[in-house]
């Protein structure tokens, strides 16, 4: 039974994590394959890893595979909910772009201005007893902005989280200094076979707490439903062309119907559930390589790190 090292000799997974399947899996009494890195759900834990767990797909097919043939899904920390008020980095932003409804095509007249940027702190910053932030939000009138530290950011792309990579791609280009034209020119060394985990793994989590919310009150947050069903939009794409769309607004009508709740909970769940098959038949053809060029990436940080000590 192979065993993750970090974990406790009797650690047991418990119901309700996140896990990714380490192999290729057949679903009993089928010939569909669900490939190795397919996130699923623990539904039932064993007494002891001697015993498989039962877990759940995003579709509702369940069946029982062992402790070793499974990794805990460690969580992407959403970027979105850490974002602490800090000191004003805005002289050291080398990247700006605009993002949400006005970057995805699916902007209307009470939309806000979303912009996500990358900061280059200066070398003095790292070298005190004050480290500078990885993350500062700043909030104006009708305007919200996140900016990540360069290697914040930087580490957060080789994941794949979703957040960076349509940072990368957003076609909304604000601001672009030498250090930020740079990481824009090497956004496809972040793609990589992974993307299919992390966006997997967001998609069922916000199917969870759709399914969980109308069971309760027989109501859903329309406006996760809509960017449950965009990020499947975009992951397909992703796999299939090598490339992050941010630009949705060929499914605008779509979308925005499921974001005003005009849409019955009963058509989103069968959207989302035919469009994450579509995701696991393009993830089986992708051409995308196995891991991200970390290299590459590594030797921009250290270039972008150097270019600021100089300054």
């Amino acid at each position: 039974m192979q065993r993750d090292d970090n974990l406790p000799p009797n650690f047991l997974i418990p119901v309700g994590t996140q896990v990714v399947l380490r192999y290729d899996r057949r679903v009993p009494g089928t010939d569909t394959q669900v490939p190795a890195g397919t996130v699923a759900e623990v539904a039932e834990a064993p007494a002891t890893n001697d015993r498989p767990y039962l877990v759940r797909l995003l579709d509702g097919v369940s069946f029982r595979l062992k402790f070793g043939e499974l990794l805990v899904r460690r969580g992407d920390h959403s970027v979105e909910a850490t974002g602490t008020a800090g000191p004003d980095v805005s002289a050291f932003v080398v990247y700006r772009v605009m993002v949400g409804s006005r970057a995805f095509g699916l902007a209307t007249e009470s939309s806000d201005e979303d912009r996500r940027g990358v900061f280059l702190p200066p070398a003095d910053w790292h070298w005190s007893l004050t480290k500078p932030p990885e993350q500062v939000e700043v909030f104006g009138a009708g305007v919200e902005e996140i900016d990540w530290e360069i290697e914040k950011f930087v580490r957060l792309a080789l994941q794949a989280n979703p957040n960076i990579l349509e940072t990368l791609w957003s076609p909304a280009v604000l601001h672009a200094d030498e250090t930020g034209t740079e990481l824009r020119a090497i956004r496809g060394a972040f793609l990589s076979r992974h993307l299919y985990r992390t966006y997997s793994g967001y998609v069922l989590s916000q199917f969870r707490l759709m399914k969980r919310g109308f069971a309760t009150n027989r109501r859903y947050k329309p406006k996760h439903a809509m960017h449950l069903v965009r990020l499947l939009h975009s992951g397909i794409h992703a796999l299939r062309e090598g490339d992050i769309r941010v630009d949705v607004g060929e499914h605008r009508d779509e979308l925005l119907a499921i974001r005003r709740g005009e849409v019955p909970f009963e058509a989103v769940e069968a959207r989302a559930l035919e469009l994450d098959r579509v995701f696991r038949e393009a993830f089986a053809t992708t051409k995308l390589p196995e891991k991200p060029d970390t290299e590459r990436a590594n030797r921009f940080l250290i270039a972008a790190r150097r270019r600021s000590a100089r300054a």
